[in-house]
């Protein structure tokens, strides 16, 4: 169980990945407070733009080690 010792170093690529996913959910949390408005195109596609960007990141950042 060599991977369950290591603890995750979390660099530069990783930690702009997390950032893009956590402004993509407050994104779209504060826009919902703000404006009362859940279900709209708008803010679907930018969230998602976020959240794809930050994922594959992530995904990308976790294959290199």
């Amino acid at each position: 169980m060599k991977m369950a010792d290591e603890k995750i170093k979390i660099g530069w690529k990783m930690g702009l990945s997390l950032l893009f996913i956590l402004i993509g959910i407050i994104l779209y949390l504060a826009w919902g407070i703000t404006y009362g408005v859940w279900a709209d195109v708008g803010i679907y596609s930018i969230t998602i733009f976020f959240l794809a960007i930050g994922i594959i990141g992530f995904l990308l950042a976790r294959m290199e080690q």
